[in-house]
């Protein structure tokens, strides 16, 4: 049955514009547990992927065009950058423009640990372009999920251990302004809109301890939050999933289409729902 979701494999081939120094041999180093969010915009009905990866514990954005007749994507470009040392999430506004989070203002494995230790808040959202890139939304204590709104004019970004979502609206030099926070009892990490109704969806950790310190006897749990009207003064937020563990594990993000809701997880299994 073509309508229910399934896993199709695309080779990915190397663009000429894309240097041998950032693949390895003639393959793109990627470490496909390490890459955490994919987006696509569209221009004259192109569609271009974008991917966060840390290959060898370094941080870059791939760029991708995907080729339907080859049923494949095109590798065209490998983006890094200093003010990118810790990229989470990110959300396309361009062909070679979008917005990321960085979880951590250093890269540095143990400086990374020390600024977690000593809540520092130096995390932030960084907007890039080939022209401009720059820092537009600091002060998260570890920025994670983005997603934009069905109209493009706002932003919103999750805070994942402060359990707050941030509404931002989108100027047009790209700089964004707070406009409210939604505080939430739950540690929120991956953010995606129904596009039906431009309701967000969140993947979310009710139990950050448990996901950090894995027990198998244990395990974490799952939670999916659905909030309406996010623009509003009391928007809704209802459950519309959630598990012990004895079915899914540390549910990270879930996204819906045509009424079907699929949530995947940091180290566990997916789950379709109809």
């Amino acid at each position: 049955n073509s309508s229910l979701p399934h896993i199709q494999h695309l080779e990915v081939r190397r663009g000429k514009a894309v240097k041998r120094a950032e693949t390895v041999g003639d393959t793109l180093s990627f470490r496909p547990l390490d890459v955490w969010y994919a987006c696509t915009t569209l221009k004259n009905d192109t569609v271009y992927l974008f991917v966060v990866n840390h290959p060898e514990f370094k941080n870059t954005v791939e760029i991708f065009k995907f080729e339907e007749e080859e049923n494949s994507l095109l590798h065209l470009k490998t983006i890094k950058h200093e003010l990118l040392p810790s990229v989470n999430d990110i959300i396309a506004v361009g062909p070679e423009h979008f917005y990321a989070t960085n979880d951590h203002y250093f890269s540095d494995p143990f400086l990374k640990y020390l600024e977690t230790y000593l809540n520092l808040h130096w995390t932030n959202v960084v907007y890039y372009s080939p022209n401009e890139v720059k820092v537009v939304a600091e002060g998260f204590d570890s920025a994670n999920g983005i997603n934009i709104s069905p109209d493009k004019k706002f932003i919103y970004v999750a805070d994942i251990l402060a359990h707050e979502i941030h509404v931002l609206e989108k100027h047009p030099n790209m700089n964004l302004t707070q406009l409210k926070v939604l505080k939430l009892d739950t540690l929120v990490d991956n953010l995606s809109i129904d596009p039906s109704s431009g309701d967000v969806l969140v993947g979310c950790h009710p139990n950050g301890q448990k996901l950090f310190v894995y027990d198998p006897k244990n395990p974490p749990s799952s939670e999916v939050l659905r909030i309406q009207n996010i623009l509003s003064e009391k928007p809704t937020v209802t459950t519309v999933y959630a598990n012990n563990g004895s079915v899914l594990q540390g549910s990270s993000v879930a996204s819906v289409y045509d009424k079907k809701l699929l949530i995947g997880t940091l180290y566990h299994r997916a789950l379709y729902c109809e």
